[in-house]
This record gives C-alpha cells, structure tokens and sequence, in this order.
C-alpha cells in the first residue's frame, strides 16, 4: 500500500513575478490547482507547506558569493522601492528579481528538502513540488534563465549529505538543458544525471562530459515515441546499473507540443509513461522514494493537464 504522495509548495512563490507578460508566472501555478480542483485529484494528495530553507543547505550546491549576492541584491531592491525607485532588479535579459523572490527562493528550495525529509522519514512515498522559482539553470555560481537557486540540485545533495544516502539519480526532461545542474553535479559519481533536451537550443553551453551525465539532446520536432525509445535505451539501462536510493525529478513540461516555448512533440501520456518508468526504477532500488520539482511548462492549459498525468502516476490514481 502506497505511503502516499505529497505535495509541497508555499504562497510566497506566487509573489515572485518578473514583470507583466513574463512567461515564468504566477498563474502557472493557479493553473496547477485549477486542475487538480476540477479533476478531483486534490484528494488523493497530502498537501504540504514548504519552510525556508537554510543557507547552510542551499550552500551543499551554491557558493557563499552567489547567494550573497542574490540576498544583497533582494535587499537593496527593497530600499530602493522604498524611495520610490524600480519595482525590479535584473540579472539577465531573461531573469529579474521583485521585492518578494528572496522569499520564494528560499521556499522552493525549502519545498524540495522538505520532501526529502518526508520520503526519507518514510512519512510518503513520494512527492511533488509546485514552486517557482525553477532551478534548473542555476549553476553553483550564477542565476539565469529564471532560475536562482537550483532547488533539485540542492535536495539530491541534501539527501546525500544529511540522510546519509550513497548514490541518488537526477532526471530531468525539461525541454531545455538542465546546464546548472549540470554544472554542480558533474563528476560527482554519487549523483547519476539523466536528461533528454531540444539541441541546438538556450542554453547556449558547453554540455560536459563526465561519466556520470547520461545527455541525450534531440533536434526540434521530435516526438513522445522517439522520447520514449531513448528512455528505454538510454536512461533505464543506467539508472538500474546505478541503484539509486532516491530520484530527484526536474519535472519541466516545456517540451509539450502545445508549449511555444520549445518545439519537442510530446503529450500528456508521454510524461504519465517516463513517470511510470521512473516510479518502476525507484521501487526497485529506491524503496519508492521519489521527490519531484517543477521546473519549466508555459502554456498553462498544457501544464496542468500533464502535471495531472504526473502525478497520478506518482499518487497511484
């Protein structure tokens, strides 16, 4: 019988906002519990409210300076706004801070750690965070691509760190490559990364090439089907020689033939299959334990109905 499934998010990450007609917004999320409401799916979930997180944890993946920075820049938007000045501060052409991100940084990471706690305490099977700001972009040193802190970066090192885990696998099939995570947990051999993505595509980076990165990028216009022959050729085989004892999933829905925001083909059932291939790896070797995070999904309609399809794999509905 399943444990259950949580989810975890806070309303300090609808205050985060980068300006109007932005892409990453607040009504993602709106959308997320519009559909959960009209579906009935809210039942079947243990709702969870994210705690902020430690500097000293989200210092596990970041350097002191970067998150020094990000606080001191939070902060002086606030004086600023005060004396009447910008509402926003940017970072790239892409990514701007308002009054309230520092807070939502914090519990959107604060989200991923506590449901590794969760998971780990054997309190839930498994778990979903709905939060924003994203992370996956956020390397150990530098914001971009609307990502600060890099929230399943932090949470697989925390459970390495923290719970004492040995090996753990990061997934991610946002349409975009996941280059922060990337960037922290390349060559360390206790953290497998898995990842499918539009290529040639933004980010522009150099992918690495260490053992334990397992990259697969696709042209443009490929569809759920040929996803799905890769997972199965690519991924599984890697993540069974692995072991993992948890799975952290940066769950972007980017890639969905609905989002403008990439050209990749898949649909609603393509995310059910991966999470049902992923839920299959981590009853096997894992004990359940998955912990997943929202990352990139901007065509709202899109979004809600595949992270429906998600997590009612996740939840067992």
């Amino acid at each position: 019988m399943s444990l259950g499934t949580g989810y975890f998010t806070h309303r300090d990450c609808w205050k985060h906002e980068m300006g109007r007609g932005h892409p990453e917004c607040p009504q993602r999320l709106d959308a997320i519990e519009d559909r959960l409401l009209v579906t009935g799916l809210d039942v079947a979930l243990q709702r969870r409210e994210a705690t902020p997180a430690s500097m000293a944890d989200l210092e596990l993946a970041h350097g002191r300076m970067h998150l020094a920075a990000l606080r001191g820049l939070a902060d002086g938007l606030r004086e600023e706004i005060a004396a009447g000045g910008p509402t926003h501060a940017q970072i790239d052409p892409d990514t701007s801070i308002n009054e309230h991100s520092w807070d939502a940084i914090l519990v959107a990471a604060g989200a991923a750690i506590d449901a590794t706690d969760a998971v780990m305490a054997g309190e839930l099977e498994n778990a979903f965070c709905a939060v924003r700001p994203p992370g996956h972009h956020a390397t150990r040193t530098q914001a971009m691509g609307f990502c600060f802190v890099n929230n399943v970066a932090v949470a697989a090192r925390y459970a390495l760190e923290r719970h004492g885990l040995r090996r753990v696998a990061v997934v991610d099939f946002d349409v975009h490559h996941g280059n922060g995570t990337e960037d922290i947990v390349a060559g360390d051999e206790r953290i497998l990364m898995c990842s499918f993505y539009q290529h040639p595509f933004y980010p522009a980076w150099d992918h690495a090439d260490a053992p334990n990165l397992v990259n697969l990028p696709v042209p443009a216009y490929t569809r759920g089907m040929d996803i799905r022959e890769l997972v199965d050729m690519m991924w599984l085989p890697r993540l069974d020689a692995h072991r993992p004892e948890m799975i952290f999933i940066s769950a972007g829905f980017d890639a969905h033939r609905e989002d403008e925001m990439g050209q990749l083909g898949l649909v609603e059932n393509d995310y059910a299959w991966i999470t049902e291939r992923l839920v299959e790896v981590a009853r096997r070797h894992a004990k359940g334990r998955i912990v997943s995070c929202l990352e990139g999904g901007y065509h709202l309609g899109a979004l809600a109905r595949s992270v429906e399809a998600h997590l009612r794999v996740l939840a067992g509905v």
